[in-house]
Formats: structure tokens, C-alpha cells, sequence
């Protein structure tokens, strides 16, 4: 009896761990919503939503919108790529679109034609400057005369 409950929950937790793998050779068109990772070497023509990882393999191609937390692309991809934590493109990867990230890594080689914007970035150049604080150089003149604008 015991031994059954355990093997269930077992089944449970490797379920949502396992990795969902759009082959070589296949065309998915529509929309994919998952809980787990995805591997893509094939065709997805539709929105992919997940809360965990895309890989888009080498002979992977995605033409719409990606929303994940993570991102390693060898492959294509082409639409918005809307992403919490890191994007990361190998040589081989091609991107074109609107690309929203947290980090971004490409490596040499990797064609990036798009619109990027790097979620925190905003927020982390406002850090090292104190808000309301002002700050005026003045120049003196050589004439011994204040300048336009200036005070004596």
C-alpha cells in the first residue's frame, strides 16, 4: 500500500522535470503552453509560453513569440522573444524581432537582428546616481567678468 503512494509521487515530480523535444523533421502550428523545459529541432510556427528553459537546436526553427526564463538558440528564430532571466545564442543562432531580456550572451559569429531591450538595466544605472541631487560646474572667465548666465 505505502509502496504505491511513493511510486506515484515519484512519477509526479519526474514528470515536471522531464524535457518536452519537438523532433527533427516536425511542424507544430499554433500556440504551446508547458510547465517543463522545451528542446526544438523542428518547426514551431505559433507562441510558445513556459516558465522554464527553450533550447532551439540547430535545425530548430521558431517563427513567433517565446516567452521563458531561459533561451539557448543555435537555431532560428524569428517573432518576440520575451525572456525573464538569460538569452544565450551560440555562433550557429539567427534572430530577427523584438527581444526582451534580463542578460544576454552571443557568442562570435551569431547573427542578431533585432530590437533588444535588457529588463533592469534601467534600474541598476539609477543605483549609482543618488536621486535629487544636482550637481553645477562654472567655469571662470578670463576676463575677470562673470560669464552670460553667470553670478558674480
Amino acid at each position: 500500500m505505502f509502496s504505491s503512494d511513493k511510486k506515484t509521487g515519484k512519477m509526479a515530480t519526474e514528470t515536471t522535470s522531464q524535457q518536452n523535444t519537438i523532433a527533427k523533421g516536425t511542424t507544430i502550428t499554433g500556440d504551446i503552453i508547458s510547465d517543463g523545459d522545451f528542446r526544438i529541432e523542428g518547426s514551431v510556427q505559433g507562441n510558445i509560453k513556459t516558465p522554464g528553459k527553450v533550447v532551439i537546436g540547430k535545425t530548430g526553427i521558431i517563427n513567433g513569440t517565446l516567452k521563458s526564463a531561459n533561451a539557448d538558440i543555435e537555431g532560428k528564430f524569428t517573432g518576440k522573444l520575451l525572456l525573464s532571466d538569460t538569452l544565450s545564442l551560440k555562433s550557429s543562432a539567427h534572430v530577427e524581432g523584438e527581444v526582451i531580456v534580463g542578460k544576454l550572451a552571443v557568442e562570435p559569429g551569431a547573427t542578431f537582428n533585432a530590437t533588444c531591450s535588457m529588463k533592469g538595466a534601467l534600474k541598476e544605472l539609477n543605483n549609482g546616481v543618488r536621486q535629487g541631487q544636482q550637481t553645477t560646474i562654472q567655469r571662470p572667465s578670463q576676463s575677470g567678468q562673470p560669464e552670460k548666465g553667470q553670478s558674480a
